[in-house]
This record gives C-alpha cells, sequence and structure tokens, in this order.
C-alpha cells in the first residue's frame, strides 16, 4: 500500500521519524572526520611516517566520493534501508578490522578503500531521500542531514579520543566501529524510501523534467555546477587539513592555541549547514553560494596579503568554515532544483565527484607551489570565477535573456512512502 506523504498528518509525522533515522545514520558517518586524532598514536606504536598515516583520510575521501557513482544503482537493486544497513555494517567491520592491522597496506585498504566506500554510500543515498521527503524544504531539511554528519565529527572528536588515551589506538578502532555500525544500522530502520511523482504543474509550458544522468551530462550547467562545487569543496577541505600549521607559520600562534581552531572550524562548519540551508529556501540557493564563495575568497586573500594576529586568523578561518559547511549543504538541493527529484542520487553523485577532487587538488596545489600563501591566491581565483558562474547560470531550459517569458514556477512533488 502506498500513501501520500504530505496528505495526512498521519504520514506527515511519519517524515519526522525518517528525519530522525537520517540523523542518527548521518552522525554515524561522520565520524571519519575524526580521523587526525589517530595519525601520531598510529606513529607512535608502530612507528610509521606520519605522512604516510595521514594519506589513510585522502584515500578516504577519494573512496568516498568514488561510491557515490555507484550509490544510485545499488539503491535500486537492493532498495534505501538494506542498502544502508549493509553500509553500516561494512563500514564497522572495516573500522573494527582496522584494530589488527601491522601494515600500512592494510590501513590503506580497510580504514580507507572500505570505510570510505561505505560512508559514501549511504551518505548520498540517505541525504537524497530525505530531500525527497521535503521538496518543499529542499535547503533547510539538507541542513539538518548534511549538519548532522557535522556534529558527529564534533561529538567523536570527544569520544574517539577517550578511546585512545583509556584503551590505545588499536583497540579505539574497535570500540569506534561497533558505535557506528550500532547507529547506522539502528537508523537505517526508521528510513523509509520516498518515490517521487512530479504533479502536472511546474515550468510554464510543461512539467519539469527529471533528468537522467545521461541527460544530464548533456548539459552546460552540469560541468559549471560542478567547477562551482570543485572550487567550494577544495578551499575547504584543504583550510581543515592545515589550519593548526596555518596559525603556527603564519599567525605565530601557541600549537594549543592554533589547536583551538581545529574544534572552532567545526562549529563554524556545522553552524554553516544549517543556517546557509535554511537560508537558500528563502532568498534562493544560487546567491546564498555566490555569496559564500565571495567571502571565501575575501578570506583567503587576507589570509595570503595581510599580517596574521590571533583575531584576523580566527576570522578568515571562521569565515571559510561557514561557507564550506553552507555550499556543501546547498548544491544537493541546487542539483534537485535544476535536474529533478526522481534520479537524485546518481545525479548529485556525479557533482559529488568535485569533493573527491577538491580533497586531492589542495594538498598537491599546495606542495606544487611550495607554501600556503599561493595556494590561497589560487582559491582566491577561482572562488571569483565560480562566483561569476553562480550569478550567470540558469536551471536547464530557463532562458537567460531580457525578453524572455518563461519563469520557473514552484514544483510540486507527490511523494510516496516505499514499504517492503
Amino acid at each position: 500500500m502506498k500513501t501520500t506523504a504530505s496528505s495526512t498528518p498521519a504520514t506527515a509525522i511519519n517524515r519526522w521519524f525518517i528525519v530522525l533515522g537520517t540523523i542518527i545514520v548521518q552522525m554515524g558517518l561522520g565520524t571519519i572526520y575524526t580521523w587526525s586524532l589517530f595519525n601520531q598514536p598510529l606513529k607512535d606504536k608502530f612507528g610509521w611516517d606520519l605522512s604516510s598515516i595521514a594519506i589513510t583520510f585522502s584515500i578516504t575521501s577519494f573512496a568516498l566520493a568514488i561510491a557515490t557513482l555507484f550509490a544510485g544503482k545499488l539503491q535500486d537493486r537492493w532498495g534505501l534501508r538494506r542498502l544502508i544497513m549493509v553500509a553500516g555494517i561494512v563500514l564497522g567491520a572495516g573500522l573494527m578490522l582496522s584494530s589488527q592491522v601491522s601494515s600500512l597496506t592494510l590501513l590503506y585498504v580497510l580504514a580507507g578503500v572500505v570505510v570510505g566506500f561505505a560512508d559514501g554510500t549511504a551518505y548520498i543515498t540517505s541525504l537524497s531521500n530525505l530531500i525527497k521527503w521535503f521538496p518543499e524544504r529542499k535547503g533547510l531539511i539538507s541542513g539538518v542531514s548534511v549538519g548532522a554528519y557535522g556534529t558527529g565529527s564534533l561529538l567523536f572528536k570527544y569520544v574517539n579520543g577517550h578511546f585512545i588515551d583509556a584503551a590505545g589506538v588499536s583497540q579505539a578502532f574497535l570500540y569506534w566501529g561497533m558505535i557506528v555500525l550500532a547507529m547506522v544500522v539502528a537508523g537505517s530502520f526508521l528510513v523509509r524510501e520516498a518515490v517521487v511523482q512530479p504533479q502536472t504543474t511546474a515550468v510554464a509550458g510543461g512539467a519539469q523534467h527529471n533528468y537522467t544522468v545521461k541527460e544530464m551530462l548533456r548539459t552546460k550547467q552540469a560541468y559549471l555546477l560542478f567547477i562551482m562545487f570543485f572550487t567550494a569543496c577544495m578551499s575547504g577541505l584543504y583550510l581543515i587539513g592545515v589550519v593548526k600549521d596555518i596559525g603556527v607559520v603564519m599567525a605565530g600562534l601557541s600549537l594549543t592555541t592554533a589547536a583551538n581552531a581545529v574544534a572552532m572550524v567545526a562549529i563554524f562548519n556545522t553552524a554553516g549547514r544549517i543556517i546557509l540551508g535554511a537560508l537558500s529556501d528563502k532568498v534562493g540557493r544560487l546567491k546564498v553560494v555566490a555569496g559564500a564563495l565571495l567571502v571565501t575568497a575575501a578570506a583567503v586573500t587576507v589570509l595570503s596579503l595581510v599580517p596574521l594576529n590571533f583575531g584576523i586568523f580566527f576570522a578568515c578561518v571562521a569565515a571559510i568554515a561557514f561557507c564550506f559547511g553552507g555550499n556543501i549543504t546547498v548544491f544537493p538541493a541546487i542539483v534537485a532544483d535544476f535536474f529533478g527529484l526522481k534520479n537524485q542520487s546518481k545525479n548529485y553523485g556525479i557533482v559529488y565527484q568535485g569533493f573527491g577532487l577538491g580533497a586531492l587538488s589542495g594538498a598537491f596545489i599546495g606542495a606544487f607551489l611550495g607554501g600556503f600563501k599561493p595556494t590561497f591566491s589560487v582559491i582566491a581565483v577561482l572562488c571569483v570565477v565560480s562566483f561569476l558562474i553562480a550569478v550567470m547560470v540558469k536551471p536547464p531550459g530557463q532562458r537567460t535573456g531580457r525578453r524572455s517569458t518563461r519563469k520557473q514556477g514552484p514544483v510540486r512533488y507527490r511523494t510516496e512512502s516505499k514499504i517492503g
């Protein structure tokens, strides 16, 4: 039996159970961003090179992005709930087995490839599904989901830190994996898969088209959105990876003071996800992205040109983290606005490759140019280019001329629960 999601109060209440389940899942998935806590303890135990250990998280991020290419097809084959459940089991198992590793290669495979692929599979499918349930609040609901992902990393900074101190780094992997497995599997029981069927209204001249991946890739908008997302991700991910070092080297802060920037990045990142996600529903998503890119460009320009002190450093870091969190929250909703909700997981999976490339590109550019300042200059230029794209880009089929009479009207969807 299928029920219309917005037709009755009972079904409306069910939507909030789906929100709760998705929050639990996303919080469990977001714990992978505590990886930096494990670098030094692993070096102390095994004597491995610190930079070689840190590569593990780059592998995790890249595997996470690659997984989003396949997650939609796996969802079609297995169903959403089963897919999230299996991803949670694989994610937990990968972390628990990491407690037994004694070589870097095995660490790369388990904590890198296995954990990253499982995390990305559950991340994009649960996020895209929740957006389908709330087509009238895509920005806000995306902010809630992605904000939960960020909150998981913030909370588990203390949980995993306690496990490492109390039981050692290997046992910490075991406990971490057990908790994450329980969270993702438990959350999956509350999730219901949405089936999107467009109603007969929308754009003047016909209903909004739900683009397939092939159709989306034939549009210039897909590539313009990719450039914008890549820029937003590279600027935020590069900062997250080197924020403590920037504080010490460029602002002359002590190690303890600079380390506080790590927690501040997590706080402002999460706040940006929720605040800018909700704001995008009211003022327009592309306006929010354009504003965030402009602020990011200004902040990295200050970091590269202005002599830094405590206040300037923390203000710039907070601004970049806030805008990064907002951008990665708003983009799933933009993809849904441009290409329809039906194939959201697959379409956003393509655009999401900007995350994986952004995670790698910042580090490579930094190594090639030989420092923070020239890398920030490159990021500033990319942000300005992406700002101009955000100002000019329009949804496919919407003419940009002054004399155009076609307007993007509200798109109404009937969202049905897929039970079974």
